[in-house]
Parts: structure tokens; C-alpha cells; sequence
């Protein structure tokens, strides 16, 4: 091997924040491994983290500003480029009013500290009220249940998973995702430790994931049921005297009364679980010495996903697990603000979605609702389009529906370094540098990890003669599209005239710690701040620091989806779901040719019953219909999945004309949110509804 230089590093393609340490020779990679020294992530790393080195040397991955010309795409100056975005943004504005412009924010400027430094102030800086984001086809129950239990919408508690006896898994992959909303690098081992002590782990999902396939038990549940599961669960302890709240829990007379429906019985007639399962499984939770429930993707993302998130919440708390170590827990982040009240707590409804009246929420409106914001005519019409790390053709509802309405736009403008199925629709495109010419600071996922750290990164290379961070590009279109409109928040223009180091500082040096940059770049492998300790009721910021677990949105919520609830589904109806892949990242990185080598994972997944009922065979080519669309793609059969269920990754469908992804292009699979319905959503959220999607399957003619 050719001798080079090793630098700590970190990997920002997930929430693992795992630690690098990364070899150079020149401006090249030639190792990356994992850095044992880093206290949280202790020397894992996943297939993603090698492909850093194929993203820094991918030839279809822009260096400089590119615009859509009639004869193709063209290289532009920065000067040029910035002129002409800013001068159209403004244009828009002045002819249109500020809410013709929309903003979509993509997965990965949560993962960029410059992105979430400064995307956020010029989105503000624009004015408009069309703000979208990936949340709402994420973790927006989450937040939602947050706000209304503990009183922001950021507090958000995590399974102490290396102290715990008992892990209850809903709809949940982490030991493909490494957490998700629980920052936890190396999962597996941290689930094998658990097993080893004694420990008990059980997971209800369509599907026996990966993490159900590493040991306890698992129980298959009907896709879209599990919120009558698992408010059943609550049901159970409250009834049966098994509930031990903390002092400063209320309203569990009222939640007893919303949840007498969900008995096991009805349970098992809409989700397939038996009511012995049920009881004994309620049971033992509330029996454990320390337990900690845990839901993500699957749930949040269906039609009952925020019910789905209070129970978790609710079994978390009636046990007396919440705050406890071995339960759930809330961090105490080097960066903290929450603590210094720097944050939205969460709001929901100061404003509605032009076309259909969704209410915003923490000031963003479902993603649901853009294509058709963009294509239904009058006064507020979205005319033009900024979107950063973002490709919600692939990613959101209506996928080709809303392909169609981009092309239809006044002008549209992305930062990022791809000619994505979305971004191909943009007059502009500016790129900023790659993830490892960019010093890192993990924002948002030290508040969600199960220790107490702290790491502060810098770039491994210079960047690139010319190259632009990303935080450099918002705050010079923010410095130029100033000059030409009159509202300026105050606020949003000071975010932007500061560097990201210097917020970083500032935040480390008022935070619980008394922590500094300078520090930080002292330990760089990172700082251990200790496990997570208890913390309730002094975090918390309801009135009077209660949590109050029975909020009337909640209740009203629960009252009014019993009758869809706990309605037993239609004999022989097919339920699509999602599948989390640890070779992939959403929407992108297929352009990286050692993670989509082997064989291929883009497969619709069925049941082998299901398969031999309509005459399918291995490899057939079929045809998915939704009452949204259809699509054609190959069918595997695997035990692994419950009857009745099929699955597909999102991600998928590259085939587009104009996209420039040269190895993704040749993967095959379709776009999963063909199937998926705009219309369909979490009732109390405005989540995307993509998980319990009723299709059929038939052999392609």
C-alpha cells in the first residue's frame, strides 16, 4: 500500500456520526477505516463510510455552477451564477409576492453544518411560507408527539440501549440504519451485548429485518395496524394496574378512557397478533427492570403514524422507563439549544397550504402538498423553486406527478452536486464542496445519541481552487438578493454573516459543558461527556414541567380513528412497505460503483404464498398498481415477509432523460412513489402515508 497520511475524519452519510480515521497520498483516499479512539462509535463503520473516497472522485459530481441552456448544460462563473439566481428569486418575488418562491430542504443538509447553519436563515431571508422538507416523509410524528408531551418539538428521548433489559421494536431497522432518531453507531454489537447480559429484545414488523434476524423474538403485524398494537400494549398496563408513572405524569385517567376499544381481541383482528402476545408482551415490559421502546420509519410513516408515536411514548412513560437509565433518555449535548431556548419549540397551524388547507407545522408545510401548489394556478402560485440536498421526485408522494410540475416552473434553482431526477429540472445548479473538504459538527445528532459526546472535525482536504462551501454560496445569495428586495429579518441576515465555527464556539462555550472549539481541537478523536443521565422534569417545557400525556390533538385524534382503526382488512389485499437497505442512502449514493455491486436489492419482496397465488416466479417481471399509479419491477419471494405484504426501497428510478448519474442509471428499479398518494396522510402530522399502501401484484403481459 502507498504510505500517506492519516487524519480523523467522520462519515455525515447518516446519523451513525461514526469516526474515521481517513489515509491520504496527494488529493487522494487510499484507506478508510474506522477510528477505535471515538467514544461513541468505537471503530465501526458501515459499507457508506468507504464509499466517501467514490464521491470525492466521481466524475459526474459538479465542481463549478452549471445552467440548463436549450443546447444542454453549460459551465458558469460564480459571479454570473449568483447574479442570475438572486436577480430571479427577487423577480419572482416583486411580481408574485414572497410565497411564489418554495424551499425544499433534502435529508442531507442535516448532515452538512453549513447547510444547517445557514439553509435555514436564507429560506427565511426569502419570505415565503412554502417551506418543505424530507421531515414530513420522516420523523415528523416525532416531533409532533414531542411538542405536545414535553413541550418542544427537539426533545426528543432515546433508548439507552446499552444499559437496557428489555428492547420493544416497532417498525424499526437499526441495525441497518444505526439508529434514526438514536444516534447509535455499531447497533449490532450494542443489540448483541444486550442478548448477552440477559437481556430481551422483541420486534413487530411485516418483515424478519435484519435487526429482528440478530436474536429474541419477532412477531410479523399487518402494515398500518400498528398504532391499534401498540395503544393496545398501553391498554393492558393501565387496566391490569401494571402503570407506575413518574410524579409529574398527568392525564392517564383520560388516556384510559380513549384507549377501552383497543382490546387484544380487536387488536388481532386488524393486526394479526394474537391477545396472548399482546397481554404477555405488555407484561413483561412493565415487569422489566429497566425497558425502552423504540419506532421509526415503519410507523411514522403511515396513516396513524403520530398514534403510533404517542404509544411509544405512552408505554415509555406509564412503565416508569421514561427518564430512567436503561429506558429512554434525553441527552445533554455539548451543543444544546433547547437549553438555551435557540430553537423552535414547535408550532402547528399558524398558517394552511394554499390549494388544500394543510396546516404547517415548526413552519413547513407537507412536502405532499408541493406539485400541487406548483400546478394549481392563482395568486400564490409557486413559481420558483429553490431546493438543497434534496430529490423529492424520488423521495416524496406522486413521485412522477410531481417530476411533471417542475418542468412547468419560472425558475428553479438547486444546490447540490448531482443531475438528479430532481435537480434536472433546475436553470441553475450550484454545487458545494464535497463532504470531506468540509470541517464537521454534528448539530442535531449529539442531541439524539445514546452517550454524551462531542467531536469536532476538520476537513481532510483543502477544497478544490474555485469550490465554494455551502455556506458560502447561501450567504452570498442572501448578501445579493438583500440588495434587491426591502425585507430583511434581522435575525436570518446576522446567521449569515457568521461562519459556521464561530456558531459552533459560541454554542460549545454556552452550553453545560463550557466546551470551546479550541478544545475540541485538542481531542480530536472526540470528547466522551458520559452516559446519559436522568434529567426530568427540569428539561422539561410544558407549564409547570409536567408532561402531559393525554394533549387534546392526541385524544382527539385517537376518538377519531377507531372505526378505521380497528377495522379488519379486505380478505386477499396486498399492503406495501418500505425496506431499508445498508448499502444505500435514500436517494443517492447509487452512483458508487463498490456499494451497488452484487446482486441486486431493488426487488419488489413477496411472500412465497402470495407469489404462487398469481403464478409468479422468481425474477418476474411485474406490474404494482396503486389507486396512485403503477410500476414495473422484478419480484423475489422471501419467507422473511408476512403474508399478505409486499416491499420495495425508495430510491430507486434513475432512468429519467437529462440525469446524469452514469452508475446509477445502470441500477436498475423503479420509483417506489409512483404508488404513493399525495391525498393520504397522517391524519394529526401531514406525514406522507407510504407504508401500508394497498396494491396489486400481476405478471407483466
Amino acid at each position: 500500500m502507498t504510505e500517506g497520511i492519516t487524519r480523523p475524519g467522520r462519515c455525515t452519510l447518516c446519523e451513525a456520526m461514526c469516526g474515521l480515521r481517513v489515509t491520504t497520498s496527494g488529493d487522494r483516499v487510499i484507506d478508510i477505516r474506522g477510528d477505535e479512539d471515538d467514544p461513541l462509535s468505537a471503530g465501526h463503520i458501515c459499507p457508506k463510510a468507504l464509499a466517501l473516497a467514490d464521491l470525492r472522485e466521481d466524475p459526474d459530481r459538479l465542481r463549478s455552477p452549471v445552467r440548463r441552456t436549450k443546447d444542454g448544460w453549460r459551465d458558469i462563473s460564480w459571479e454570473e451564477a449568483f447574479d442570475l439566481v438572486a436577480g430571479e428569486l427577487a423577480r419572482i418575488r416583486r411580481r408574485h409576492g414572497a410565497d411564489a418562491v418554495a424551499v425544499y430542504l433534502g435529508n442531507p443538509v442535516t448532515h452538512s453544518l453549513g447547510s444547517m447553519t445557514h439553509a435555514p436563515a436564507f429560506a427565511s431571508l426569502l419570505g415565503t411560507r412554502n417551506r418543505f422538507s424530507a421531515s414530513s416523509v420522516d420523523q415528523l410524528p416525532h416531533q409532533v408527539v414531542s411538542r405536545l408531551l414535553y413541550g418542544n418539538q427537539w426533545l426528543l428521548p432515546v433508548p439507552d440501549i446499552d444499559r437496557t433489559a428489555y428492547f420493544l421494536v416497532f417498525g424499526a431497522n437499526p441495525a441497518v440504519s444505526n439508529g434514526s432518531l438514536m444516534t447509535a453507531p455499531g447497533m449490532g454489537r450494542r443489540i448483541r451485548a444486550l442478548l448477552a447480559r440477559g437481556g430481551t429484545m422483541v420486534v413487530f414488523d411485516p418483515r424478519r429485518t435484519e435487526t429482528a434476524k440478530l436474536g429474541g423474538e419477532h412477531h410479523f403485524v399487518r402494515p398500518g395496524t400498528d398504532a391499534a398494537l401498540i395503544l393496545g400494549m398501553v391498554r393492558v398496563i393501565l387496566e391490569e394496574g401494571l402503570a407506575r408513572p413518574a410524579a409529574y405524569v398527568d392525564g392517564l385517567d383520560e388516556v384510559r378512557d380513549v384507549l377501552a376499544p383497543f382490546t387484544p381481541e380487536r387488536v388481532e383482528a386488524v393486526a394479526g397478533v394474537e391477545p396472548g402476545t399482546v397481554r404477555r408482551v405488555a407484561r413483561e415490559f412493565a415487569a422489566a427492570p429497566s425497558a425502552a421502546c423504540y419506532g421509526r420509519m415503519g410507523v411514522s410513516t403511515q396513516r396513524f403514524g403520530t398514534l403510533c408515536q404517542w404509544g411509544i411514548q405512552l408505554l415509555n412513560i406509564v412503565t416508569g422507563n421514561l427518564d430512567r437509565p436503561g429506558g429512554t433518555m434525553f441527552t445533554k449535548p455539548a451543543v444544546d439549544p433547547i437549553r438555551a431556548r435557540q430553537i423552535d419549540p414547535g408550532h402547528q397551524g399558524r398558517w394552511r397550504s394554499r390549494v388544500r388547507g394543510l396546516p404547517e407545522f415548526g413552519g413547513e408545510l407537507p412536502v405532499a402538498a408541493l406539485a400541487e401548489e406548483i400546478r394549481t394556478p392563482g395568486p400564490g402560485q409557486v413559481r420558483g423553486l429553490l431546493t438543497v440536498a434534496g430529490n423529492p421526485v424520488l423521495s416524496t408522494p406522486a413521485g412522477p406527478a410531481l417530476d411533471e410540475s417542475l418542468a412547468g416552473l419560472d425558475f428553479m434553482v438547486a444546490v447540490d452536486f448531482y443531475i438528479n431526477e430532481t435537480t434536472r429540472h433546475a436553470h441553475v445548479i450550484l454545487p458545494p464542496t464535497e463532504p470531506l473538504e468540509r470541517d464537521h459538527y454534528d448539530l442535531i445528532f449529539h442531541m439524539l445519541a445514546v452517550r454524551n459526546t462531542a467531536r469536532y472535525v476538520p476537513a481532510v482536504f483543502p477544497r478544490q481552487p474555485g469550490a465554494r462551501h455551502d455556506w458560502e454560496i447561501f450567504r452570498e445569495l442572501g448578501r445579493r438578493y438583500g440588495r434587491l428586495v426591502r425585507s430583511r429579518p434581522w435575525r436570518a441576515a446576522l446567521m449569515l454573516r457568521m461562519r459556521p465555527k464561530r456558531i459552533v464556539d459560541l454554542g460549545l462555550r454556552t452550553g453545560p459543558y463550557h466546551l470551546s472549539l479550541a478544545r475540541l481541537r485538542r481531542r480530536p478523536h472526540g470528547a466522551d461527556l458520559g452516559e446519559l443521565r436522568p434529567s426530568l422534569p427540569g428539561r422539561l417545557q410544558t407549564p409547570r414541567r409536567r408532561v402531559r400525556t393525554a394533549p387534546p390533538p392526541l385524544v382527539a385524534a385517537a376518538e377519531e380513528a377507531v372505526a378505521e382503526l380497528l377495522e379488519p382488512p379486505a380478505p386477499g389485499t396486498l399492503l406495501l412497505i418500505g425496506r431499508r437497505q445498508l448499502r444505500g442512502n435514500n436517494s443517492w449514493m447509487h452512483n458508487s460503483a463498490r456499494l451497488v455491486k452484487g446482486r441486486a436489492r431493488h426487488h419488489l419482496l413477496m411472500n412465497p404464498d402470495d407469489m404462487a397465488a398469481r403464478g409468479l416466479g422468481e425474477g418476474d417481471l411485474v406490474n404494482v398498481r396503486s389507486p396512485a399509479g403503477v410500476l414495473t419491477v422484478e419480484a423475489s419471494a422471501g419467507h422473511d415477509i408476512m403474508p399478505g405484504t409486499v416491499s420495495l426501497p425508495h430510491g430507486y428510478g434513475h432512468d429519467l432523460p437529462g440525469v446524469r448519474l452514469s452508475v446509477a442509471r445502470r441500477v436498475r428499479g423503479s420509483n417506489v412513489n409512483a404508488l404513493t398518494d399525495p391525498a393520504r396522510l397522517d391524519q394529526v402530522s401531514g406525514t406522507a402515508v407510504l407504508n401500508g399502501v394497498p396494491v396489486t401484484v400481476e405478471r407483466c403481459q
